[in-house]
């Protein structure tokens, strides 16, 4: 290992809008604090001015970025041959659902056979949108021992549309499809708009492995050339990922808040996309159950054509950094929260 003497001018950090340890540290301002005494700005790439390249969210090139965020763009970074490490992972049930026109009359996994499923298209490099619909509708079938071969999958341009899930729910709402995958807080509301009804709630699915999606688990990772050059920072910035983590335990509407924050959605949004106790999940480990999650998830990334190369989980996993940031932090080592649903969803 080796270790630079010199001190970045510059630490970034991104998050994909949903429930993470990282946007609550940046709303308490944890990590400007924490680093500010060493004379090293901490900033956001998405508040970031314009010529920051926002595209290292997705292809984390940027040496010195902290990235807690979907685990499509992270695998296919390191698919592709980024030296990116994966740090910790958290597993947070964000609502998840397969949505069918009103009157349909779908109900449950089983009655997708033969259905036509919408399946997004974006002229983007890693389609994690297309990606997500993918194991999405996976999940669901496979719930029911089915399979995509069960069913028609249409594809839905998506280019043209602004708004998550807005092409899919255009097709829809045409009769161009017969279902859709969304999933998130902002998915609930415009679903709502729509007038869509649920077919399949994912989250209420028996085991993890039909949740397995973009976000769950969802990694946190960092380049090695950080790691290689200044592991102190890399423990001190998890340190503060899990000191917000716990935080968070005992401020559950502070949490909403942020939340709403960090997901442009309201409260009736937060509340439809996030179970009571989200608060308490965000905790990042890397325990068995949650590497080998996220191999089931390379796997079928991988058989879908997202993935060039095969990524291989256990060995891109540092557990050392969490050891020490949790011995830093003066924090136990916490069993991992991955937990089945306790009950129904507001629609």
């Amino acid at each position: 290992m080796t270790h630079s003497a010199v001190l970045p001018s510059t630490l970034w950090f991104t998050r994909c809008p949903v429930p993470t340890a990282t946007g609550i540290a940046a709303d308490r301002h944890w990590l400007s604090e924490e680093f500010a005494p060493d004379g090293i700005e901490v900033r956001s790439l998405q508040d970031a001015a314009p010529d920051a390249d926002r595209a290292a969210h997705y292809t984390h090139a940027l040496p010195r970025l902290f990235r807690e965020g979907g685990n499509v763009p992270a695998l296919w970074a390191r698919s592709r041959g980024e030296a990116t490490r994966l740090i910790g992972l958290t597993w947070i049930e964000e609502r998840q659902v397969v949505l069918v026109a009103p009157g349909s009359g779908a109900r449950g996994a089983h009655a997708l056979r033969g259905r036509r499923l919408a399946v997004p298209s974006h002229s983007i490099a890693i389609d994690f949108w297309r990606a997500m619909a993918l194991r999405g509708f996976e999940g669901a079938l496979g719930s029911a021992g089915l399979g995509l071969e069960d069913a028609a999958l249409v594809d839905v341009p998506a280019d043209a549309h602004k708004g998550q899930w807005a092409a899919e729910l255009d097709a829809l709402r045409r009769g161009d499809v017969d279902a859709v995958y969304v999933k998130g807080a902002v998915a609930v509301e415009a679903a709502r708009r729509a007038g869509a009804e649920v077919a399949v709630e994912l989250d209420e699915l028996p085991g993890h492995r039909f949740r397995v999606n973009n976000g769950t688990p969802r990694p946190i990772t960092v380049h090695q050339r950080l790691l290689d050059d200044h592991p102190d920072l890399v423990d001190r910035f998890l340190a503060v990922l899990l000191r917000a983590a716990d935080w968070a335990t005992g401020h559950p509407a502070d949490v909403d808040r942020i939340l709403g924050a960090e997901t442009g959605a309201g409260a009736d949004g937060v509340a439809g996309a996030y179970r009571p106790g989200t608060h308490l999940t965000l905790h990042p480990d890397l325990s068995a159950e949650r590497l080998a999650l996220l191999a089931e998830q390379e796997a079928g990334l991988r058989a879908h054509g997202f993935l060039p190369e095969r990524v291989d989980v256990a060995a891109w996993a540092d557990p050392a950094p969490l050891r020490r940031a949790t011995a830093r932090a003066g924090l136990h080592p916490r069993p991992s929260p991955t937990r089945e649903p306790e009950g129904p969803l507001s629609a």
